[in-house]
């Protein structure tokens, strides 16, 4: 039976692990926004399943990555370790294993992520010297009566504020102060014409600005020589940088930032329209309250969809769990077969030892003394055996017929070529042969006697 701790409280509330790796990565995703990362790629894998995992790290730090395949299709060059990249993505945690990561929705290659990181490193110095913060910043006027324009002469942007100035508030004088946009040198030109015309006393508004391009394009508006010229800058003004979506250093240090060459006009000219929206007040406290609520709202149901897991979110959990597991097994194969090919290398070593090869020669060494000394031991047994068979064939020949014969003596057989030793057996007129020392002869038994 469990037993309740003496210190036990019965209305607190336990966590498991998996609900607390949840709430925090709900905490991360709900309240870190999209960021920009630049950094060097390592520990690369790209699995079967089409997913990227990696490490991105700096000099001091690093964290893991994951890009999914839907994102990473659009990338236009094949990631690998070492290469410096710079990612958009957002803050995430691994349920699996309880560890932070960054899931990439975008990547771009090292040069302009260079360029990310020299204009992140300016910003960061600009704005400790407190070149962003509103309290310095000035207010625009409200019908400013001379407008000066740091601009390219030959834009499209020129002509579009222009046209918006004169149509909106045409009592304003303008002035152009021509400058090149883009390329070498254009940015201590542009710094040249903003403190120009901070001098002339001409001007109670300054647009500087120019129309869209690339980030080399936008670059000079990013020269600390701009932002130093926009900051001390003695009138109000107006930053006008590309797009919407292009932010330069020069909108963050100039008193208002205006999202397109366009609205910088439009801004710089107060229209009837908006001068009876002050009239408007407790209409727009009305909204105001209205918006207030309804952002309320919308957190609520924010944070209520957040706690609610997507089906797609769990799909790539556990698809990102098995790409791990792969990998891991991936790794333990890859370890196996070294410690396989370890142990063929000690075999083959040991193996190299005892070669037949080696067993081989030695033993046509020894099959060569063999030989030898068999051949010698032939020899002898030889010599030995022709010593005795002489010695036997001397006395084979010692008690041999034909020494007897040599001595006189002769061999009689019969017609059946039996030796005849008793003279009683052979009969008159029977042919005999002779057999003599040398040679043999027939002979005609003529006579018989008993002796």
């Amino acid at each position: 039976m469990l037993q309740t701790p003496p210190n036990h409280q019965p209305n607190r509330s336990v966590l498991s692990v998996s609900d607390l790796n949840r709430e925090v990565k709900q905490l991360l995703e709900g309240n870190i926004p999209l960021l920009w990362v630049g950094g060097e790629i390592s520990n690369f894998a790209a699995p079967s399943s089409g997913h990227w995992y990696f490490t991105l790290k700096d000099a001091r730090a690093q964290v893991r990555c994951a890009m999914f395949r839907g994102r990473n299709r659009s990338v236009r060059f094949r990631p690998e370790n070492g290469r410096e990249v710079l990612i958009r993505a957002r803050v995430s945690l691994y349920e699996g294993r309880g560890e932070y990561q960054l899931i990439v929705e975008h990547m771009e290659e090292a040069g302009f992520g260079a360029l990310m990181r020299q204009l992140e490193q300016l910003k960061a110095r600009l704005q400790a010297e407190g070149l962003f913060e509103p309290a310095r910043k000035k207010p625009l006027p409200f019908l400013p009566a001379n407008i000066g324009i740091v601009t390219s002469p030959t834009g499209a942007a020129v002509r579009d504020m222009i046209q918006v100035l004169g149509r909106r508030y045409p009592a304003a004088n303008i002035e152009l102060w021509p400058v090149p946009v883009q390329g070498q040198g254009a940015a201590a030109q542009i710094a040249e014409a903003i403190a120009a015309a901070g001098r002339s006393g001409r001007h109670d508004l300054l647009i500087v600005g120019r129309g869209g391009g690339s980030l080399e394009d936008l670059w000079p508006f990013n020269e600390e020589i701009v932002a130093r010229a926009l900051a001390a800058c003695p009138i109000p003004t107006i930053s006008a940088v590309g797009h919407e979506t292009d932010t330069t250093i020069a909108d963050l240090v100039a008193d208002v930032r205006a999202p397109t060459p366009s609205a910088a006009a439009e801004i710089a000219s107060r229209h009837a329209a908006e001068l009876l929206q002050q009239l408007q007040t407790t209409r727009q406290r009305l909204g105001r309250a209205i918006h207030l609520q309804l952002r309320h709202l919308r957190q609520q149901v924010q944070l209520t969809g957040n706690r609610i897991r997507h089906p797609r979110e769990q799909l790539q959990n556990r698809a990102q769990r098995l790409d791990h597991l792969e990998l891991r097994l991936r790794t333990a194969i890859s370890q196996r077969l070294q410690e396989r090919r370890r142990d063929l290398v000690a075999a083959r070593r040991a193996f190299a030892h005892c070669h037949p090869e080696r067993g081989i020669s030695a033993g046509r060494e020894r099959l060569q003394r063999g030989t030898a000394n068999l051949h010698g031991a032939i020899r002898k047994l030889l010599q030995q055996r022709a010593e005795r068979l002489g010695h036997t064939g001397q006395l084979l020949h010692n008690v041999s017929p034909l020494a007897v014969l040599q001595r006189g003596y002769a061999i009689v057989r019969d017609e059946e070529n039996r030796v005849v030793r008793d003279a009683a057996k052979l009969r008159p007129a029977q042919t005999v042969q002779v057999r003599v020392a040398r040679g043999e002869f027939a002979a005609v038994v003529e006579k018989i006697s008993d002796q």
